[in-house]
């Protein structure tokens, strides 16, 4: 039998269909969402449901209401806004045991689940690399180091590892470039992944777990 469906199930109804119009890219970060009135008449629901929804979001932070603006989309997931929330909190040693740890995981299945595109692309992330450290251009040479770390989680064929790590990719950026200029002595060269690019490519799932151990571990050393 069906039940009567109360106001507060009503609400979490629209924060779901809301939450679902941002992760599905209808609406983008930086997106101003519809007025009032288009969306209680979209979702069929009252003027206070609809507020009610939209603050449980601003909450959680997918959505950001400013003044003379409206409502803003400021996070593509529940999941996202949570992981800046934390790693906001966090300070650079703590962030970097999460990447040793996503890492070391994504490094492995990668090894073992490898496709020759993710081949194909993970070598295409290490070219640009080796570019920018030719030119010695360190927003570039980040980029596509994260872009190699990225493709190589997207190897390791799991959604939910890929998302946590997706997540991160703001806090990672951060990391790496505060490493960099840390260094005077930067070595551009010691930091391009060629070695565990191979171990991959071979299914090599011992070289691969060791590398990212040592690569992170050396970062710690550094703070």
């Amino acid at each position: 039998m069906l039940k009567k469906t109360n106001r507060i199930s009503l609400v979490d109804q629209v924060v779901s269909q809301m939450e679902n119009l941002i992760e599905n890219g209808h609406w983008s970060i930086g997106d101003k969402v519809p007025p009032e009135m288009e969306l209680m008449e979209e979702f069929g629901v009252s003027r206070n449901t609809l507020r009610e929804a939209i603050h449980a979001l601003v909450h959680a932070g997918l959505l950001e209401t400013k003044q003379g603006s409206g409502t803003i989309v400021c996070s593509s997931s529940s999941l996202e806004a949570a992981m800046h929330r934390y790693i906001e909190k966090s300070d650079l040693l703590e962030t970097l045991e999460v990447r040793l740890a996503l890492e070391k995981e994504a490094a492995q299945l990668a090894a073992k689940r490898r496709s020759k595109e993710d081949i194909n692309k993970l070598h295409a992330s290490i070219k640009q690399c080796q570019d920018a450290a030719e030119r010695g251009a360190m927003e570039d040479f980040i980029k596509a180091d994260i872009t190699f770390h990225k493709n190589m989680v997207r190897a390791a064929n799991n959604k939910l590892l890929q998302d946590l790590y997706e997540h991160m990719t703001d806090p990672l950026y951060s990391s790496i470039r505060d490493i960099m200029l840390m260094d005077n002595q930067f070595d551009y060269n010691k930091e391009i992944h060629s070695e565990l690019l191979d171990a991959i490519r071979h299914q090599d799932i011992d070289g691969a777990t060791k590398y990212v151990d040592a690569y992170i571990n050396e970062f710690k050393k550094r703070l």
